[in-house]
């Protein structure tokens, strides 16, 4: 029997174990035994760190004056809405929206009565449409840096690091449901290609 305390920790240990295998459809499914909640929210907080952290690559090339708007592409435009300071969807500018998702994600990653650390406080039940909405917005930056920045990742020589974490942040949401297919509508071609690369 597991320690309940070491859970987290042994959860994303296994992340990792399976991910350096090279099998990303295994390193996306629910080890035999665990807790789906507490699978979903590890590696909410894996990807969360893992688009931090590619995004901040390019943040010099994602202006207020070059990306005046959230997009992915001419036909897709993000507005923020949180419910708190923006009630009302606001067009914003692309570095302006990604500041508001990071922060409002870093909220929700915080908030114990959405992901609880300490032993014995148990999930919500709406956690599920929580880690629906945190994907869904996730993807939205992934969708941006494609669409808007590709040139810079290569440039950088970031492509190889950008399309393995988003072939595993989309086999993690096709594996659990996270986020409507009309929703990722923008990469859909990008998806369809990386996973024909992918077995099994």
């Amino acid at each position: 029997m597991v320690d309940p305390s070491q859970r987290k920790y042994l959860l994303k240990e296994y992340v990792e174990q399976t991910l350096g295998s090279g099998n990303l459809r295994l390193a996306v499914r629910l080890p035999e035994g665990e807790d789906v909640h507490e699978w979903l929210a590890v590696n909410t907080v894996d990807f969360y760190n893992q688009i931090n952290m590619l995004y901040g690559t390019i943040t010099e090339y994602c202006t207020p004056q070059d990306c005046p708007v959230m997009s992915a592409g001419p036909k897709y435009e993000y507005h923020w809405k949180d419910n708190d300071q923006f009630k009302k969807p606001a067009r914003v500018s692309a570095p302006v929206y990604v500041d508001h998702l990071m922060s409002w994600v870093q909220s929700q990653l915080d908030n114990e009565t959405i992901f609880p650390s300490k032993l014995g406080l148990e999930f919500p039940s709406n956690f599920g449409s929580i880690i629906q909405d945190i994907f869904r917005r996730l993807f939205r930056v992934f969708a941006h840096i494609y669409t808007a920045h590709f040139d810079v990742v290569v440039a950088l020589g970031e492509e190889a690091h950008l399309n393995t974490s988003f072939k595993h942040f989309i086999l993690f949401v096709k594996e659990f449901n996270l986020i409507d297919p009309k929703e990722l509508a923008p990469l859909a071609d990008l998806i369809d290609s990386l996973l024909a690369q992918t077995k099994n």
